[in-house]
């Protein structure tokens, strides 16, 4: 694994180039097996099979919500969904977490 931090403007390139558009941005970004992660994407979903991500540019969870993974506050969870990123600036939803 290779991990590195870098500046605010290489970091929004990095994620313009893998594809995330700032409506669908968070803090984080990394790649895994080829794929673009944005945000505080839970674990379960990076492990699900790569089949389900088929013609998928990754997966992101916009924002900072709380009781996402990285973010939790005690027992308060806002609902959020994790999106698969799609060509051209579209997504749909990989999964609900309530």
């Amino acid at each position: 694994m290779d991990a590195r931090n870098v500046g605010q403007g290489a970091l929004y390139a990095f994620k313009a180039q893998s594809g995330i558009t700032p409506e669908f941005a968070s803090c984080d970004t990394s790649l895994v097996n080829g794929y673009v992660v944005g945000g505080h994407v839970h674990v379960g979903d990076v492990g699900r099979p790569l089949a389900e991500w088929l013609g998928a540019l990754g997966l992101t969870v916009p924002g900072m919500p709380i009781g996402s993974p990285g973010m939790e506050m005690g027992s308060q969870r806002d609902a959020f969904n994790t999106l698969l990123l799609l060509h051209y600036g579209s997504t749909k939803v990989f999964e609900r977490h309530a």
